[in-house]
């Protein structure tokens, strides 16, 4: 595994992969930059600036998360959350089948490993609030904002 840490307006961004793909991303308060980019990292570099740069609003390189079944599945639904746009946890655990999974839906959220790649930051409450965020809410904040949502309704 390689490891990459970048520089982000919201902290410095730790991306960990390899050929198989990106397994994580995620954020702190603080770290040392890298100077150099292993090359299996760059495309993912790459988009994460372009992201924070206002230039892209989706990423398309391979992703490797590990997790259990569940988890995977709940984090290809937050894949289908469109940029822009917003969830509630129960609009997701229906659309993922089971409205009584509610809290293990969160929960898979919560430990979801690729800050924002799978966008759980676009997942609120059923009342529309920024619910609970691995990042600190203050960053849930943010790239919403960033993203500027046009609206706040059930996508599923």
């Amino acid at each position: 595994m390689e490891t990459a840490y970048i520089k982000t307006p919201l902290g410095i961004a730790t991306i960990i992969g390899d050929e198989n793909g990106i397994s994580v991303i995620s954020v702190s308060e603080e770290g040392e930059i890298s100077t150099t980019i292993p090359a299996v990292l760059k495309e993912a570099v790459n988009q994460l600036n372009d992201y924070f740069e206002g230039k892209r609003n989706d990423f398309n390189f391979k992703l490797n998360p590990k997790g259990t079944e569940f988890q995977q599945k709940v984090w290809k639904g937050l894949l289908e959350i469109p940029f822009g746009k917003t969830c509630s946890y129960m609009d997701l655990s229906k659309k993922l089948g089971d409205v009584k999974a509610i809290r293990a839906v969160a929960s898979a959220n919560g430990k979801n490993p690729l800050w924002i790649v799978v966008p759980c930051h676009r997942v609120i409450g059923t009342d529309g609030s920024l619910t609970g965020y691995a990042g600190g809410l203050w960053r849930k904040k943010w790239l919403l904002e960033h993203e500027n949502p046009t609206t706040q309704q059930s996508l599923f």
